[in-house]
């Protein structure tokens, strides 16, 4: 084989990058640097006998035969390349050479590089440098090939694309964040830097990395902030990315079709789970009817045994049912068999044992629960409440009520890390927190309505009489006023709101509207 004419062009291609491209993967460096010099068309010879080729001038001279690593030859070869301006040397097969011909490419400074199949180097170079359009052409085919034969999964078409083109493949959300595909598409230490970078319109763009790789991106589909299609390639090749630009625009459309299929499904999902546990939270008549029952065991729910309701709440721009795959593999990962159903802002799941959970059971379960909110991702700022454990059916209503309360009052305590489990004390700390609700705020004002306007401030003394426990010397020294004006007032309480103080229920009701009414 010798060199012939081309109608293409090339200003060369780095050997750096060759030597990283994956149709290269069986090509070494035997002898001389790497360095960032390129090399044009290749050239071959057929082996040490014969003369060079005409124009090895800044070309990869390809022995592909005869070279015995043992031969004078070869040093004089080595001598004769140089001379003529060749860029780089391959010869067959991967063993050393000898320390003189070591030495002289060293000297030289002529990269001598072997593969067990020096033809194949050669047409791949050749394909490289002479036909960058046949290559993207090419690339476009096998990409929609691809696409057309891959399962219906994102993951599956992201495989099989990566496989194709030899590099990791992935899709991110616009802030970087892993979606599908190889993970190592972007490591974690880059994220922020890729994320800065793809700030700006959607389109596509090539974003080098401070490790030298580059990453060619592709938005998929038309929103504000669509999701993007990424190739991570280990250095800078042009053909290559033209082919992989031309394989990213491709396979954008058929990603973009598989996240619709796989959004409607989703949602198909979601609403299903959020119907059947409406119906066990609020079953019709009071009894859970048997189609219910049969639903809930096809969903693989338990009804038997005793449940431990959990509310996960979050911010109304969340896409719970997008994100509910994160949420059940936080659960896993602590092994929590927890059932998870979207609900409004959020995600509510029950966990259920056979038994009554034991105190030590509770403490390691609320344990498991606060490491499943750490494992979430920080963007959802989510709070957690988690009820205590009740049996049968109704018992997942009425734990996940309790966890919805506390869910509710975990939301404004940061100190507590947005996490609230209502154990004993804390079943009291949400009594005295629904006190403050919007529903119960009415009430105890309508309630208090009789004592605005008297004077003495009436209300705030029947606070203290109340937290005095009926002691009119200590409500006295509380308010600064005489024992008898204590009597008076709370004399007065009596007969203006028509009640009983030494009645234990009506006591509890005033005591919780004054709390009410002096917290607000």
């Amino acid at each position: 084989m010798t060199s012939t004419a081309r109608s293409g062009s090339s200003a060369g291609i780095p050997l750096s990058a060759m030597l990283a491209h994956p149709t290269w993967h069986d090509v070494t460096l035997l002898a001389g640097p790497e360095d960032t010099r390129s090399i044009q068309h290749p050239v071959a010879a057929q082996d040490l006998a014969h003369p060079l080729p005409e124009e090895p001038t800044g070309r990869l001279l390809v022995l592909l035969g005869g070279a015995d690593r043992g031969d004078w030859r070869l040093d004089a070869l080595l001598r004769r390349a140089h001379g003529a301006g060749v860029a780089a040397l391959l010869v067959p097969g991967v063993t050393a050479l000898r320390m003189s011909s070591t030495l002289l490419a060293e000297r030289l400074r002529l990269p001598v590089l072997g593969s067990p199949d020096p033809l194949a180097a050669y047409l791949a170079l050749e394909r490289m440098t002479a036909e960058p359009g046949l290559l993207r052409a090419e690339s476009t085919l096998r990409t929609a090939q691809v696409c057309a034969r891959a399962d219906e999964t994102v993951d599956a078409l992201l495989t099989d694309l990566g496989a194709l083109l030899h590099r990791p493949v992935a899709l991110l959300t616009a802030d970087a964040r892993h979606l599908a595909g190889d993970p190592a598409t972007v490591a974690p230490a880059e994220q922020d830097t890729v994320a800065r970078q793809l700030t700006g319109p959607p389109l596509p763009r090539p974003l080098d990395l401070p490790s030298g790789a580059r990453l060619l991106t592709h938005p998929v589909g038309t929103e504000r902030v669509p999701p993007r299609l990424v190739v991570r390639l280990p250095a800078r090749l042009a053909p290559e990315a033209d082919a992989v630009a031309a394989a990213l625009e491709v396979a954008s459309g058929a990603v973009r079709e598989r996240l619709a299929l796989r959004r409607l499904d989703l949602e198909r999902s979601a609403r299903h789970r959020t119907s059947l546990l409406g119906e066990l939270l609020r079953p019709a008549g009071g009894e859970i009817p048997d189609a219910v029952r049969r639903h809930a065991v096809e969903f693989g729910w338990r009804l038997d045994g005793w449940h431990t309701g959990i509310r996960i709440g979050t911010g109304p721009d969340v896409d719970v049912a997008g994100l509910r795959a994160e949420v059940t593999d936080a659960f896993a990962a602590e092994r929590l068999g927890a059932q998870v159903v979207e609900q409004g802002d959020g995600w509510s799941a029950w966990t259920s044992t056979d038994q009554e959970p034991s105190t030590r059971d509770i403490e390691r379960h609320a344990a498991a629960v606060r490491r499943v909110q750490r494992r979430l991702p920080e963007v959802l700022h989510a709070y957690v409440g988690v009820g205590r454990a009740h049996p049968g059916p109704t018992g997942i209503a009425r734990s996940l009520g309790e966890a919805a309360d506390a869910a509710r009052l975990a939301q404004g305590r940061e100190a507590s890390g947005r996490f609230f489990h209502v154990d004993r004390l804390g079943l009291a700390q949400l009594l005295l927190a629904w006190t403050r609700t919007d529903t119960f705020q009415p009430a105890a004002r309508s309630l208090l309505e009789p004592l605005s306007g008297e004077p003495g401030d009436l209300v705030h003394t029947l606070t203290a009489y109340l937290d005095a426990e009926s002691s009119t010397a200590e409500t006295a020294a509380v308010l600064g006023v005489h024992r008898n004006t204590v009597a008076a007032r709370i004399a007065r309480v009596q007969q203006l709101l028509s009640v009983d103080l030494a009645d234990p229920d009506e006591r509890l009701a005033l005591h919780l509207a004054c709390r009410t009414a002096m917290d607000g």
